[in-house]
């Protein structure tokens, strides 16, 4: 099996910034541009448009100038236009050598757009590129609105193609301009082309509006495509670009004879960078980078995996720099907890894991978000009940309102005895407090004093589900602690104190 090398080109700080409301400042640009580079290790990059903004040149300026120290200079294309030299100026100014010169590729943008005839399109292209050549650049050609020229116009087309195998062009560009291709007309297209001129250099670029990119981008190689064009996050106009991270996964585990030099260990990093400095947010859904693709819910997919890996494939998260999470909710079972607790180095007894695992699903039910940083403060609160439960908190009701002082009602169950009772304090705890006390008075109980009160979130968790509250109680001469977890602060103290009430009461 011959195995042919493939030209992966990425064009995020190019089509991509036309991602709606996207705007790349040249401090970002050169930074993206100098991973794409030398860590993610595409074969080029296309980084602006010439002629756009005085912004835009400064940033090319900055990229060329670093670009030309690290041997990276050829590597460096500017989308261009027929536009007697103006564009080819503007790289000289810029410090471009490549021109990817944008053409029309249909002849309904010819003749609609431009208003010209073929002749006369291919007579201002050979000046455009004669002039480029005159200053040291190279030309790739775009044939804009191609994937309609083969539908509609072939034969222009062809002309089109014929009159570029004269010209000194190093690369001839396949845009799905429109995102309008199946997967079908990708492979039959570019392998007519393909057979029909196979010594010329043929790059595709696809869109994704119908959610076929990766789908086209794959024929594409497979009909015989010299290269690709690809966008991190699959950024671009309207519905964007074929992704990057999907396209290379696709290429590395299902194409065997294409050899590519992107490094997949890279994308993870690369997209959450570009995601940071665009602000587009990446779906928690996406293939590869996404934040829940490398996560399993189900308790039974746990299980599996404890048992020879059975929902494991070849999408292994450590490839692009991750790694297997494993969600903790409604739907967790036990092997969720075990590999959570696992990685935090931390085992329990089956009747422990049990109470656990029911603490877990009760927070899940109540669409709280649970991470594997709560896990050990969930654990302390379970595993603190070493009393008999003999009083219960049933209900209670907080207010706190505008010139009036914050009150309690609170409703209580003592040894099968049930209590209402309503107070005010300075705050809702307090208030909570003092209808305790009120209650207790009648059971001739006098509740410890509170002498500490410390709340806490877990350690790097990312969540906002659940806070401890610690509360430290002096009885006497003696000193205790108890805990409380919930998602409202308020919440978890009341439920420390109920611990507290079942320990002087046990």
């Amino acid at each position: 099996m011959s195995v042919k090398h493939i030209e992966i080109m990425d064009t995020t700080l190019r089509d991509g910034e036309q991602t709606s409301t996207v705007s790349f400042s040249a401090s970002e640009k050169l930074t993206i541009a100098k991973l794409l580079l030398e860590e993610l290790k595409v074969d080029r990059i296309e980084i602006a448009s010439a002629r756009v903004s005085e912004g835009e040149l400064q940033a090319v300026k900055d990229i060329t100038d670093w670009a030309s120290k690290n041997n990276y200079l050829q590597a460096v294309e500017v989308l261009t236009f027929v536009d007697n030299g103006v564009s080819i100026n503007w790289m000289i100014e810029a410090g471009a050598k490549v021109q990817n010169l944008l053409t029309k590729g249909s002849l309904n943008h010819l003749t609609h757009q431009l208003k010209k005839t073929p002749n006369q399109h291919f007579k201002e292209i050979k000046e455009n590129i004669d002039f480029a050549t005159k200053h040291g650049i190279e030309t790739n050609v775009y044939l804009e609105d191609w994937s309609n020229g083969m539908r509609n116009s072939k034969a222009y087309v062809y002309e089109f193609l014929e009159f570029l195998k004269t010209q000194k062009v190093s690369r001839i560009m396949l845009p799905d301009t429109l995102g309008v291709l199946t997967f079908k007309e990708s492979y039959d297209f570019i392998k007519e082309i393909k057979d029909t001129y196979p010594e010329l250099h043929f790059d595709f670029h696809a869109h994704n509006d119908y959610d076929l990119g990766v789908c086209n981008a794959m024929e594409g190689l497979r009909a015989g495509a010299d290269g690709l064009h690809l966008t991190v996050n699959g950024m671009g106009e309207r519905a964007g670009n074929a992704p990057m991270s999907s396209t290379i996964a696709v290429i590395n585990d299902f194409m065997p004879n294409i050899k590519i030099g992107v490094n997949e260990k890279m994308l993870y990093t690369v997209s959450k960078l570009v995601e940071n400095f665009s602000g587009v947010m990446i779906p928690a859904n996406k293939p590869i980078i996404g934040a829940n693709v490398f996560t399993q819910t189900a308790g039974i997919h746990a299980d599996g995996d404890n048992k020879n890996n059975l929902y494991f494939s070849d999408l292994m998260p450590e490839r692009f720099g991750r790694t297997r999470q494993y969600a903790l909710g409604k739907s967790s079972g036990k092997a969720n907890i075990q590999k959570n607790l696992q990685q935090l180095g931390l085992q329990l007894n089956d009747d422990d894991l049990k109470k656990v695992t029911q603490r877990i699903i009760e927070l899940g039910d109540k669409k709280q978000v649970v991470t594997k940083e709560d896990l050990p403060y969930i654990i302390s609160d379970v595993l603190d009940r070493t009393y008999e439960e003999k009083v219960t908190v049933n209900s209670y009701v907080l207010t706190h309102s505008k010139g009036l002082k914050p009150s309690t009602t609170v409703s209580i169950t003592i040894e099968d005895e049930t209590f209402e009772e309503h107070a005010q304090g300075d705050g809702q705890f307090d208030a909570f407090m003092n209808a305790l006390k009120n209650v207790f008075k009648r059971k001739q109980v006098v509740l410890p004093k509170l002498i500490d009160y410390a709340v806490r979130i877990p350690p790097g968790s990312n969540s906002d589900a659940l806070c401890e509250t610690i509360i430290t109680w002096k009885n006497s001469d003696k000193e205790f602690k108890t805990r409380g977890l919930d998602s409202d602060q308020t919440v978890s103290a009341i439920k420390a104190t109920e611990k507290m009430l079942n320990i002087i009461v046990s």
